[in-house]
């Protein structure tokens, strides 16, 4: 089964709308024992006492997910641990520092609050790769009887009370002890998500003033107006407060975007810049490479060029750009999205760690936020989407491909065309970059048309 015919994963876990196929309690109770009898001793072989780790985000449909994925866990005999609302990458921490077998984060990251979806590492808190997904594919859809634990091997559920404390830990210990943060005020977005309690606590432990908002969920408002999707509040309010900088987080804490003290948006690919030249000059930099993805802006790939720093480009998707890493024994990569993979703290894209190494130039520099960003100048660089309601997205027509062909002809060697179907919506996502401006908004308008005469 290749990653296209998968039946319930995308790019990123399962996600879906809650309540409807994929995600339901009854695809979330099949999910649990898929997963807990690919890794668990019956299929496995290894007898020691299995277990996992499940936290969430502040999704309302959560309280639905969690206790049918919990329940397909135990049936497996593998013993859950509980943390509730945490960042997808403290369930990466804890799955490392528990020893733990699997981990699973019950979210839908960036999406609204009416979208869940269930995110799975592995013992080393990395995202499965595609052949084991799809092994967790075929076993959600098979008899999954001669897998069930003996009444007395089922497993236990345990709540891990001081989760949020190790995570606020970890993600401190990758802050240079002999700087803090004194001075500066921080106006931080938490989405209404999982970071809403930890994010403000940890700039605040480090010396700074800190202003935060969307910390206030409630079921429903996750990423409503608000976070990394949604940056609009946090650049008003540092304008009005006369903040040094601004850090907005999605509903899962695993990106962010960052608000200079202008209340202007710095670009992703800026952030990715910034922190490998970072790296780069204090020599940490591993083989002096970074992995971005391909909607990384071309002027990007040139700056880093320009100062040593060589690049290597991935599909989109931070799994991805992990896979990249470990492949080629890099210790830094991201996207422009803002999904920033520091590999010498964590195994999967961590916002707040992010946020830190940017505070940390900050800081060295002395200079405002607004001036050390003024690195490069991206190329112009449309983005549009095709919705589509068909099962089929049709982008593998060969009218399709060969008009998308037509126009990287016509655009030349000074651009590119990106066209693929979103791993998360229903959506078809067409990327232009170039030069010329008004060229590339015609392209990308010529492309979405012609596609959307094959799916609407």
């Amino acid at each position: 089964m290749n990653k296209s015919q998968k039946k319930f994963f995308g790019t990123d876990g399962i996600r879906g709308t809650a309540n409807k196929f994929p995600m339901t309690a009854e695809i979330a109770l099949k999910t649990g024992m898929a997963v807990g009898a690919r890794f668990g001793k019956n299929f496995t072989k290894n007898l020691h006492r299995h277990r996992v780790v499940i936290g969430k985000d502040t999704r309302l449909s959560g309280y639905m997910i969690e206790p049918a994925l919990t329940a397909g866990f135990v049936s497996m005999g593998l013993d859950v641990f509980l943390v509730g609302p945490v960042p997808t990458p403290a369930i990466s921490m804890l799955t490392r520092s528990l020893r733990a077998d699997i981990g699973i984060m019950i979210s839908a990251s960036h999406n609204p609050y009416f979208d869940n979806g269930i995110k799975i590492f592995d013992a080393k808190g990395e995202k499965l790769d595609d052949e084991i997904e799809s092994e967790i594919e075929n076993l959600i859809d098979a008899d999954l009887n001669k897998y069930l634990a003996d009444p007395s091997d089922l497993g236990r559920v345990k709540r891990l009370e001081d989760a949020r404390g190790r995570y606020i830990e970890f993600v401190k210990n990758s802050f240079a002890r002999d700087k803090n943060l004194s001075g500066l005020k921080i106006a931080v977005d938490c989405a209404n998500g999982a970071s809403y309690s930890m994010a403000p606590t940890i700039f605040r432990e480090l010396g700074a003033e800190v202003f935060e908002i969307g910390v206030e969920p409630n079921g429903f408002n996750i990423n409503l107006e608000c976070g990394s999707t949604h940056p609009q509040a946090l650049q008003k309010k540092v304008i009005e407060l006369q903040a040094d900088i601004g850090i907005a987080l999605d509903g899962d804490a695993d990106r962010l975007l960052i608000i200079n003290e202008k209340g202007e948006i710095i670009d992703g690919d800026i952030l990715i810049a910034l922190i490998a030249e970072k790296l780069h000059q204090e020599g940490r930099l591993k083989r002096d490479i970074a992995v971005i993805t391909q909607m990384s802006n071309l002027a990007l790939e040139e700056y880093l060029g320009y100062i040593g720093v060589s690049t290597i480009r991935t599909k989109i998707g931070d799994r991805y750009v992990l896979e990249a890493m470990r492949k080629n024994k890099c210790n830094f990569g991201g996207e422009q999205s803002g999904h920033l993979v520091l590999a010498d703290y964590s195994t999967t894209g961590d916002g707040l760690i992010a946020s830190l190494q940017i505070l940390s130039i900050l800081i060295d520099q002395g200079k405002p936020i607004s001036e050390i960003s003024k690195i490069f100048k991206p190329y112009p660089q449309i983005l549009q989407n095709v919705k589509f309601n068909k099962i089929d997205s049709h982008l593998n027509d060969k009218a399709i491909i060969n008009f998308i062909e037509k126009k990287e002809i016509e655009l030349g060697a000074q651009g590119r065309i990106l066209v693929r179907k979103s791993g998360t919506e229903n959506l078809i996502r067409v990327m232009v970059e170039g030069k010329n401006e008004e060229q590339i908004k015609k392209i990308a308008n010529e492309i979405c048309y012609e596609i959307s005469k094959f799916v609407n």
